[in-house]
Formats: C-alpha cells, sequence, structure tokens
C-alpha cells in the first residue's frame, strides 16, 4: 500500500487494545472503546506558512502519538483501517 498525505495530514493506524481487563475478564469487541494512540505510517510535506514557506512537520513515519477519541476521518485501504488527519490534531508523541 503506497499512501502520500497531502499537506499537513498524517495518516495513522490505530493501536489495539487490550482486550483482557487485570482480572482476566475478556472485553467483547463491541464493548470496547476506540483506542485514542497509533502508530504514524505516512505524513505529508507540511503546511505553508503566511510568506508561502514550508513549514516542515513534527511527527514521522514509526511515531507512536496521541489523539481525540473522535479525531480524523476513518478510511479502509487494502482491508485495513486507517486514520487521516492534520497534524494539529494529534496531542503528543509517545517517547520511548
Amino acid at each position: 500500500m503506497k499512501l502520500r498525505p497531502l499537506h499537513d495530514r498524517v495518516i495513522v493506524k490505530r493501536m489495539e487494545n487490550e482486550t483482557k481487563t487485570a482480572s482476566g475478564i475478556v472485553i467483547p469487541d463491541n464493548a470496547a472503546e476506540k483506542p485514542d494512540q497509533g502508530v504514524v505510517i505516512a505524513v505529508g510535506q507540511g503546511r505553508k506558512n503566511d510568506k508561502g514557506e514550508l513549514v516542515a512537520m513534527a511527527v514521522k513515519v514509526d511515531d507512536k502519538v496521541l489523539f481525540g477519541k473522535y479525531s480524523g476521518q476513518t478510511v479502509k485501504v487494502d482491508g485495513e483501517e486507517l486514520l487521516v488527519m492534520k497534524e494539529e490534531d494529534l496531542f503528543a508523541v509517545i517517547e520511548k
């Protein structure tokens, strides 16, 4: 799959949530909340400022990021569910 987001958009793949509680109870898929963490799989070139200069993106491919529960637009590509969102919709990069 080759996707290249435009401008200041990123493509994020959601990370899977734990489907079992600490006490061992299995949470069914329809009751589990969507994860608010993901891995960046593609980034655009960046946005242009008022002077027309290109402002580089702060995130890069393979960064683990936090985002809002309802952020981005969900798309399905090759059977995989991905999120397309603007860089400003990301809250933080999770450092290793």
